[in-house]
Formats: structure tokens, sequence, C-alpha cells
């Protein structure tokens, strides 16, 4: 028999007889590995086990713990899935059934309206399809008999599917005991694996996500190896309904999103203390790091953004108006007002690198079905930064900026990962520059000894980028700051500098958020904190309880002590027993209350409950001064 050459992934090379499949080779490193594994990555494309490998070739094997080893496995369970409600509503047309982030859904054309009640039967149907231990068997067919075939089972859907892919293309199914379904794979070898399934929530979904087409009905869930995984996924699914900014955002009256301005966040008062704190913040810590703030305005002529190049990858997610018969565009971005304050003057060598800073209001276009609280909108204010450099400082300031990012989440707590986004298909500029600007960002983040993840093709469309993931309190994700070089830009708008010898050279450029968005990360705050803000962020930071209206006087007299040192004070002096106010007190999650009666009066002191420890004793007005702006100064 011939024999083929595989490369391991640390890089020892074994032979094998032409045709050995992927799990043999697993079970070839160990036993232990081929009863993990879920597929493999074979010269970085993803194959299930089954599949037979006919030349040299490097291999990677998959568990669940990688994110392609996941998708296998939640793919087969979404598999699963449209098998049991086959079975119990046998009149339902099948549409598609992807593994997402955590999880898989299917979207089913069905007279039966799903319920909560029917996601218990259709789990139950499928721990009944783990456990007949299915084998799951790929075919393919030409595309006529691939039509027939579906036509015949009367899966409207999926003929249009077929009808769509290129003529030439391989038309695969995927069978597990009675039911086949048209799926380009790959799959797990048997249906036993998944043995920790729950269905979570039924939506609507459009078919193709086209308003104009029938609506279907959509059944999301998760899977897992292990129960324990489970349990501590839908303990965190809990905690995260908790933790709902939404909700929160509601009962401790921070903002709101009104039925006239859908995806355009209203801000209350308690809401604008947190987002001035924040504001403020990243005011002070700009200048000790020496950028200039900006301002530019909202509405600029829309020949700028035909310049920009966003006119032609962006103008579907742009908002237009017209100013004296002249096409104006709103802005989506700040970069171009940048471009233009860059231009007003001529600079030298000497000046850069030159930092401008610009808490810029934004508008984008997005689609209804996507507007979620804070958290997706269509106004919003990014945090941005230009920084124009010599082509010798780009590396010096990529790793200013990496610090400036871990200072600024270390101050709220927040783990972080990074990854880096290369150039996608629909980008400006050369092979040249674009591998320049890459290396310059993997130089950067090697140079820090920071570890990070590549995402192929996912860079902005004029530069490569890196990504910064914050992780919250509950271990969720989300993308914040970002550092994108840009060649690009300060050619289309044609920036120069006088260089040391007398000519004119073009500046590299770098765009820069770190909140991302003030509304975005107000929302992540909420969560991460569960609404339990510190003490130097909280809207109301003390609360005073008078025990009754007789010490109303002395709360006010408090009350002046604390605010001359600019500390957020609420007296609550309603006709009410104190055990209410206190329990409204931490409703409203306020961090200190201060409770006074006949004794504090006469001593002058308070009585002081901390919202999280509880009752920690009698302080002199002083003593709890000293704490509290202790807490503040070092944001504690």
């Amino acid at each position: 028999m011939e024999k083929i050459k595989i490369t391991l992934p640390d890089g020892s090379v074994r032979e094998y007889e032409k045709g050995v499949s992927v799990f043999d080779v697993a079970n070839d490193i160990s036993s232990g590995l081929a009863r993990a594994a879920v597929g493999a990555k074979l010269n970085g494309k993803v194959v299930e086990l089954n599949h037979t490998i006919e030349e040299d070739a490097s291999i990677s094997i998959l568990k669940f713990s990688d994110d392609e080893g996941a998708d296998i496995f939640r793919h087969t369970s979404a598999h699963i899935l449209a098998q049991a409600v086959k079975r119990l509503y046998p009149n339902t047309k099948l549409a598609i059934g992807p593994a997402i982030e955590n999880g898989f859904y299917y979207d089913f054309d069905s007279e039966h309206k799903f319920t909560p009640e029917d996601l218990e039967k259709i789990e139950a149907e499928m721990k009944k399809i783990v456990k007949e231990q299915l084998d799951i068997e790929r075919f393919e067919l030409p595309r006529e008999e691939a039509i027939k075939f579906l036509k015949d089972k009367g899966e409207d859907y999926k003929v249009e599917l077929v009808m769509d892919l290129p003529e030439d293309a391989v038309i695969s199914f995927y069978k597990q005991g009675e039911f086949v379904d048209l799926c380009a794979g790959p799959h797990l070898p048997n249906t036993k694996k998944v043995k920790a399934i729950k269905l979570l929530s039924i939506a609507g979904a459009y078919w193709r996500g086209d308003e104009n087409n029938k609506m279907l009905q959509r059944i999301y869930g998760t899977s897992f190896e292990k129960k324990k995984d489970l349990d501590e996924y839908l303990h965190r699914l809990e905690e995260a309904k908790k933790r709902d900014h939404r909700k929160l955002g509601k009962e401790l009256d921070l903002f709101s999103i009104q039925e006239e301005g859908p995806g355009f966040p209203f801000f209350h008062p308690k809401g604008m203390v947190i987002r001035n704190i924040l504001e403020d913040f990243w005011r002070k810590e700009h200048v000790k790091r020496g950028y200039g703030e900006v301002k530019t305005p909202i509405i600029l002529n829309e020949e700028l953004w035909h310049r920009s190049g966003h006119w032609d990858h962006y103008k579907e997610n742009m908002y237009f108006t017209s100013i004296d018969s002249v096409d104006y565009a709103i802005k989506p971005m700040n970069c171009p007002g940048a471009m233009l304050l860059y231009k007003r003057k001529m600079y030298s060598y000497r000046d850069f690198p030159i930092r401008m800073c610009e808490l810029g209001l934004v508008h984008r276009h997005e689609l209804s079905g996507v507007l979620h609280g804070l958290m997706r909108v269509r106004s919003f204010t990014q945090d941005d930064a230009h920084i124009f450099m010599l082509p010798e400082q780009v590396k010096d300031e990529i790793k200013g900026v990496i610090d400036f990012v871990d200072y600024v989440y270390s101050i709220f707590g927040f783990k972080y990962h990074v990854e880096l986004s290369t150039r996608p298909e629909n980008s400006m500029g050369t092979d040249e520059e674009w591998e320049l600007a890459t290396n310059a960002l993997k130089e950067a983040l090697e140079e820090k000894g920071l570890e990070y993840k590549i995402n192929e093709g996912d860079g902005a469309f004029y530069g490569p980028k890196i990504d910064i993931h914050l992780e919250d309190a509950i271990g969720r994700t989300w993308q914040c700051g970002t550092i994108q070089l840009d060649f690009q830009m300060p050619q289309r708008f044609d920036l120069t500098y006088v260089g040391s010898d007398g000519n004119k050279h073009r500046p590299i450029m770098l765009h820069r958020v770190i909140f991302g968005s003030i509304e975005r990360f107000i929302g992540i705050l909420i969560e991460h904190y569960a609404g339990k803000f510190p003490v130097w962020l909280a809207p109301v930071q003390v609360s005073i309880l008078p025990i009754s209206d007789k010490f109303n006087e002395y709360a006010f007299e408090i009350k002046k002590i604390l605010e001359e040192k600019d500390i957020r004070v609420e007296v609550d002096t309603r006709a009410e027993k104190v055990g209410y106010k206190i329990r409204e007190a931490q409703l409203n999650k306020v961090p200190y209350m201060l409770i006074v009666g006949e004794k504090e009066a006469e001593n002058k002191t308070v009585s002081v409950r901390a919202r999280e420890e509880g009752d920690i004793g009698t302080f002199e007005i002083e003593g709890f001064l000293n704490r509290i702006l202790d807490e503040i100064k070092n944001r504690k």
C-alpha cells in the first residue's frame, strides 16, 4: 500500500497507509485523544473524524474545547433538533440549522405554533435520538438528483438552496436513522456524544434574513459534552438575565429608549452622572498622554465620504440629508473630520507624533431587528483618537496605546484577550502596504508579550486592526477596544509633512478607541457590576436615612458637609419606617446608607450601612468622610 506523511502540531511526522481516517490517526497518537476528538483541521480545513486522508498533510485534532470542535458538536446537535421536530411534527419543512456561538438553532416552517411546553417534548425526543446512538453518514448526489430527492420530501427551502449553488458544486447530505438533511458538514460520526442538551427559546426569523420572505420559527438551543458544563452555562444565562442592562437601566432610572427614537438612547440624570464621570476620566487620562482633544461636525458634505472610501464600502449604513440643494452625510465615523483638521496646516517631522482625540457622536443605520438596549444603537459616541506618525514611531505608538488600554480596563476590573484582524476582501491599498501594517501590529503585540489570535480577513477596509475583547464578571466577552493601522486615508486625503530632508512625505495613521462607544461601555458596566457600581462611579454614593422627621435637619447638615467634598448624596425624608428606607436604598444599589436618629444627632455621628457588608458601625462624620474619599480617590 502507498504511504503518506502526516505532520502533527508539534512538527513530528508519522507515516500511514493512504486512505487512513482522521479517527485512526487520533487513535494512533493516543486513545484518550481519540475519545475526546470531535473532528480535525487538515491542512487548515475543518473535517470530520470519518474523513479519509489521501495525501501528505498536516493535521490538528479538534476537541470540544476548540472553537471549531464545538461548532462540529453543535452542528450535529442542530440536526438532532431537526430530526426530533420532524418526528413530532412530520409536516414541518426544514430551513437552515447552523452552530452559533455557545449553541445552535434551526429554522422551521410549520403550521404548528411552537410553545415553551413543546420545547420540553422536543428536548425529550432529542435525548432519545442521542440514546439510539445513530451513525451519521455523508453521501453526495448530482445536482438534478439532489433537487428531485428534496422535492419528493417536500423540502422547498432546501431545493432553493441547491438551486443557488454553482453548477459544479458538490451537493452533500447527512443521514442519521430515518432523518436526512442537505448539509456541507462536518459532523460527529454518531449522535451518542451529544449528552447534555438544552433548548432555550423560540423566535421569529425571516427566511434568508429578508423581511420580504416568509417568517419562520427559530428554535435556539445549546449542548455540551458534560452535564456539569451545561449546568454552569445555564447558571451564567440566569445570572445574565438578572444583570440585563435594559432591566437595570429602567429600575435604576439610568436611560431609556423611546418609541419616537428606536435605537437612539435617552440618558436620564443618574445615567448622565456615570457618563460624565467616564468622559472626565477619559479626558484627564488623554491629557496625561499628550493628546489634544478636538470636535468635528456631525454633518459633512457627501463628497468627503467619496474621498474617504466610506461611500463605496459603507453607504448602506449611512444617513443622508440635503442642505441648500447640496447633498450631505451624517457621519458614521470621525476619521474624515480628523483628516480635514490635519490638512489645515503644514507639519514638520519635528511635530510628530500628533495625537488627536475626540468624543465624536456618530450615526449608523442598523436594522431594527438587531437593536438591543445600549449594546446596539443607531447613534453613539466613539472615544476616538487619530495618531499621525513617522514610520519609525509606529511600533512605539501602538505599544503606547496597548499600555493605555491595559490601564483603563484594569480600573474597571476587566481581564481581556487580543485578536489581530487581517486584510478583508473589499480592501483598499497594495499588498506591500498591508504586509507592512500587519507586521507592525504583530511586532508590537509580541514585544508587549501579549498572546493573540488571528482573525483572517476581518480587518477594516483601510487597514489591519487589533481588537481587544474584555471579559466581564460572569465570563462573557465584549469587543470594545480597537487599534487600526491605516496607510490608505493619508493617501486619499493627500496628507503630507516636511521631512528632515526638506521634502514632502506621507504620515502613517492610527485609529483607536478604548471604550469603543460610551453608550455600549455603560451597558457593559451595568451588567458587569449588576448595577452595583463602585463608589466612584455610583450615581448616588450616599443615602441619608433619618429615622423620623425630627432628624431631617441633622440629615441635611450632613448632606451639606458631604456635598462640600463633591460626594453625591440624597436624603430620604419620606414618612416611612427606616427598614423600608434601607430596603429601597438597597434596591437602588446605593453604596452607603447613613442612618441618623437621636443618638447620632446628639453625638454628631452616623450609623453606617454598606451595600455589601451591611451594618459596619457608628462613625464620626470625619471618619466616614476619610473612608469614602479614599475609595473614590483610589477608584476601589
